[in-house]
C-alpha cells in the first residue's frame, strides 16, 4: 500500500487534573490545532497563529519528533514539510503540548503507512510528553482517566452523560509544566490524600452521570493547586468569578496559569449556551477588578483527534 502522499489531522485541547484527578484525569475541548504534512527531503515547518514565531521550525519541534519517534518505531526513513495552524494557546495549561505530539503521531502514522494502533499512539504520546493525562484526553476525546500498569500507561475514556461545556480564563503568563511540578512537595499529608481520592471519585461519577452536584462537590484539590498558588497569585479569585459567575466548580487547567469553570446542561449545546453567559458575566467582573484574563466559553470535544484530509 502506499503511503499517503499528504495528511491533515486535527487535534482538541484538553484540561488535564480537573482539580483532584492529577495526571489520571483530561478532558477534550472543543478548540483545535491543525497538522498538514508532506514527503520532504528535510524538516521544515510553518508556524501560524498560537506560538507562531516562538515555537521551533526544525527537526526538534515537538511536531516533527513525534513524527520521527513513529518513523522510528517502524524503521521508516524520510522526513516531512509540516504545516501548523494553532489555536491553542502554547504554555497555558490547555495541552499545546500533548496537541503537537499526538498531531504529529497521527502524520507520522499515516506518511509511514505504519499502521500503529491508537493504543500504541498513546503509549508513544505518554512516552514522549511524560505523563498521560493531556494526551489521552487529545486522542480518544471526551473525559479520560488514566493510570499506569507497571510502566505502561493505560486509559478508560468516559462519555459525559449529560451536557457539558467550559469556560477558560486565560492568562497573559506562561507557566511552564516542569516549573510547576517543582512546586510540589515530594510527599502529602495521608488525610489529604484520602481527600482527593473521595473528591476525584465525585468527578469521575459527575461527568459519567450528568450530575452537577456530584461533579461540584467533586472539584476541590488538596494535592497541587495549594502548592502551585504561589506561582498564580490570582488562582483562588479567578476560580471565585467563575463559580459565582455560575459554573458548577473550578479548577486549574493541568499545571496552569489557566483556570477552568465546568458548566452543566441538558445537552452539550445547551452547556455552551450557559457557559457563554457563565463567560460574560466573569469577564465583567474580572474587568471591573482590572484583572487580566481573558474569558472564553468553549464545547467539549466528545470525538478526540481526526483525520480531515489524505491523499
Amino acid at each position: 500500500m502506499t503511503a499517503p502522499v499528504t495528511v491533515r489531522v486535527r487535534v482538541p485541547a484538553s484540561s488535564a487534573n480537573l482539580g483532584p484527578g492529577y495526571d489520571a484525569f483530561g478532558l477534550a475541548l472543543a478548540l483545535y490545532d491543525d497538522f498538514e504534512a508532506v514527503h520532504a527531503d528535510a524538516w521544515f515547518l510553518e508556524v501560524s497563529g498560537e506560538g507562531a514565531g516562538e515555537l521551533r521550525t526544525d527537526g526538534d519541534n515537538e511536531v516533527a519528533r513525534a513524527i520521527q519517534r513513529v518513523f522510528a518505531e517502524v524503521g521508516y526513513t524520510g522526513a516531512a514539510r509540516i504545516r501548523c495552524e494553532n489555536a491553542i494557546p502554547v504554555g497555558r495549561g490547555l495541552g499545546s503540548s500533548a496537541a503537537a505530539i499526538v498531531g504529529g503521531l497521527l502524520l507520522g502514522n499515516e506518511l509511514a503507512d505504519a499502521g500503529l494502533s491508537n493504543e500504541r499512539l498513546f503509549e508513544l504520546g505518554a512516552e514522549l510528553e511524560g505523563h498521560p493525562d493531556n494526551v489521552a484526553a487529545a486522542l480518544f476525546g471526551g473525559f479520560t482517566v488514566c493510570w499506569r500498569d507497571g510502566d505502561t500507561p493505560r486509559v478508560r475514556r468516559i462519555e459525559p452523560g449529560g451536557g457539558l461545556a467550559a469556560v477558560v480564563a486565560l492568562s497573559d503568563a506562561v507557566l511552564p509544566t516542569s516549573e510547576a511540578r517543582q512546586a510540589l512537595p515530594e510527599t502529602v499529608p495521608h488525610e489529604d490524600a484520602a481527600a482527593n481520592v473521595a473528591r476525584a471519585s465525585l468527578v469521575a461519577l459527575g461527568v459519567a452521570l450528568g450530575d452537577e452536584p456530584m461533579l461540584s462537590a467533586g472539584l476541590h484539590d488538596r494535592i497541587h493547586e495549594p502548592y502551585r498558588a504561589a506561582l498564580i497569585p490570582d488562582m483562588a479569585e479567578i476560580r471565585d468569578v467563575l463559580v459565582s459567575s455560575g459554573a458548577c466548580g473550578a479548577a486549574l487547567s493541568g499545571a496552569g496559569p489557566t483556570v477552568i469553570g465546568l458548566v452543566s446542561g441538558a445537552t452539550d449545546d445547551d452547556a455552551l449556551v450557559r457557559a457563554r453567559g457563565v463567560a460574560d458575566t466573569a469577564h465583567a467582573r474580572i474587568v471591573a477588578t482590572s484583572g487580566n484574563r481573558r474569558i472564553m466559553a468553549v464545547g467539549v470535544e466528545r470525538v478526540g483527534t481526526q483525520i480531515v484530509c489524505e491523499g
